[in-house]
């Protein structure tokens, strides 16, 4: 079933995973606008604490076309990750085509103070409109 499909990476003992979803209510199809909402949980599997500065995504759509957002933190917040700790947030995305795909970076910082990037999955947004192809 569409939208079951979990997506996860593991960037230096934190782990990412990712659960999209379409949501038709929100969508138009006949105005050309298909909205996903995807719920993220970082989990720190490492021995350190960890704070989430930044975002980074890189959304495609059907054809092709990117488009970058970057910005501070995730839904308003930068949570601390203390070691066995996990933050778990939902955000959306609209796309002008049925189907597409996001993939992305979470800026960190160390307890030392380090900058560090972690992955986030690449995933496969899909409505029951389209043909399911991850590029």
């Amino acid at each position: 079933m569409a939208g079951s499909a979990i997506y996860r990476a593991v960037t230096r003992k934190i782990e990412v995973t990712v659960r999209p979803r379409f949501l038709s209510e929100r969508s138009s199809p006949t105005n050309g606008y298909y909205f996903w909402a995807y719920t993220i949980e970082i989990t720190n599997l490492g021995e350190e604490t960890v704070q989430l500065k930044t975002r980074h995504w890189r959304i495609t759509d059907e054809l092709g076309r990117l488009q970058e957002v970057k910005g501070p933190g995730v839904v308003g917040e930068e949570p601390v990750l203390k070691p066995g700790a996990s933050f778990e947030y939902t955000s959306g995305v609209p796309l002008p085509t049925p189907s597409g795909f996001m993939v992305g970076s979470y800026g960190m910082i160390g307890a030392g103070g380090e900058h560090f990037d972690i992955e986030i999955p690449a995933f496969s947004l899909d409505s029951t409109n389209g043909a399911r192809t991850l590029n």
